[in-house]
């Protein structure tokens, strides 16, 4: 298995076969039928690993894989010309990367591991040849791609209308639930570390104000959020708190 650094080289790494894909025990993944993972196995190129800090795609680049995160959770960005920075969303086992930019252009966001991480690899340039050949995956990507919208969705809602702590609550009950989800936080409590200046670009609050908010969610019992770890002693109040309409999704994510 080769893997390609910032400088185009080209590093050997291991990886496991489809049938040992550490994604099957997920309850909260939709599993392919066998068949469609013996189509998948033919397409993959293998894996790569990395560790946090690391970036897997940068922006203004032509990456020529795309991935489906094993393991870890990564951060997508952009960055203005100016050197300020907005941090898009998290990324966690089972999502896929690499096609939130159009095919045929530069990478207009940067990827990074926010922990160590593990991706499966496909060569962008045999992708469709996968889904043509396989209309289960085109409407999986569909969903995908529906439920990315939506998330991104409840940001641009938190930026717009939600005061300082209505969005940091909003952003912790989305991290939190998507690692229990993923089997990231079996305690409901999350291990990771995000900066209070990696909240404040995300949330577009100053980083006083970001410190602020953090101990008024503290003090209210809402939000347990250190350097290390999230945790929601309540997830059913601190959604009501931030005002996030219904429940989790109780359709198992697709992933490929």
């Amino acid at each position: 298995m080769a893997r390609e650094d910032e400088a185009g080289l080209l590093v050997q790494v291991g990886g496991k076969r489809c049938a040992q894909c550490p994604l099957v025990p997920y309850e909260r993944l939709s599993q392919p039928s066998p068949e469609l993972r013996r189509w998948i196995a033919a397409f993959r190129q293998g894996e790569m690993r990395y560790d946090r800090g690391e970036v897997v795609f940068t922006q203004g680049s032509r990456p020529r894989q795309l991935y489906t995160v094993l393991s870890g959770i990564l951060m997508r960005s952009r960055l203005l010309e100016d050197g300020r920075r907005q941090i898009i969303n998290f990324m966690f086992p089972g999502d896929f990367i690499g096609l939130q930019s159009a095919v045929d252009s530069e990478m207009s966001h940067e990827v990074e591991a926010v922990t160590s991480a593990t991706l499966c690899v496909f060569a962008r340039e045999r992708f469709f040849e996968l889904v043509a050949s396989q209309p289960q995956l085109s409407f999986d990507l569909t969903w995908l791609a529906a439920h990315e919208e939506s998330a991104l969705e409840e940001h641009i809602v938190s930026l717009g209308q939600r005061n300082a702590r209505e969005r940091l609550a909003a952003l912790a009950v989305f991290l939190v639930q998507r690692a229990i989800d993923t089997r990231l936080a079996p305690d409901g409590v999350l291990a990771i570390t995000i900066t209070q200046g990696q909240i404040a670009d995300m949330l577009g609050l100053s980083l006083v104000h970001t410190n602020r908010t953090l101990q008024a969610l503290r003090r209210l019992q809402l939000v347990d959020w250190t350097l290390t770890s999230i945790g929601i002693p309540d997830m059913a109040a601190a959604r009501q708190f931030a005002g996030i309409d219904g429940v989790a999704s109780a359709r198992p994510r697709p992933y490929i």
